[in-house]
């Protein structure tokens, strides 16, 4: 089994870190998995009997679950405002005689 203090303690230090960027920790769901054996990726582990499930509150709502699949099939993708100007970032402008400028990005 999985140790429930490791995950707490990482759990409450990425919290500090989230919180101090600007995020709610409260809105992102935390999942102890394992990529290696595949744990509580797809579906709910017997190693972790002590997690019994994440739960986000966002402004759009609440959403719960118990593995990583069901957390990532409830993150809401961003607006995207169709009506504004379409920007895109540049990595270099050429300035080429007898063609113009050519912006690359």
């Amino acid at each position: 089994p999985y140790s429930e203090t490791r995950f707490e303690e990482i759990k409450k230090e990425v919290s500090s870190y989230i919180k101090k960027i600007g995020y709610n920790p409260a809105a992102v769901a935390f999942v102890p998995i394992s990529g290696w054996n595949g744990d509580n990726m797809l579906e709910v582990s017997e190693k972790m009997p002590w997690f019994k499930g994440w739960a986000v509150e966002r402004k759009e709502g609440k959403a719960d679950g118990k593995c990583l699949i069901e957390a990532l099939d409830a993150i809401l993708p961003p607006s995207r405002p169709t009506d504004k100007a379409l920007r895109l970032p540049l990595q270099d402008v050429y300035k080429i005689g007898g063609i113009g400028t050519v912006p690359v990005g």
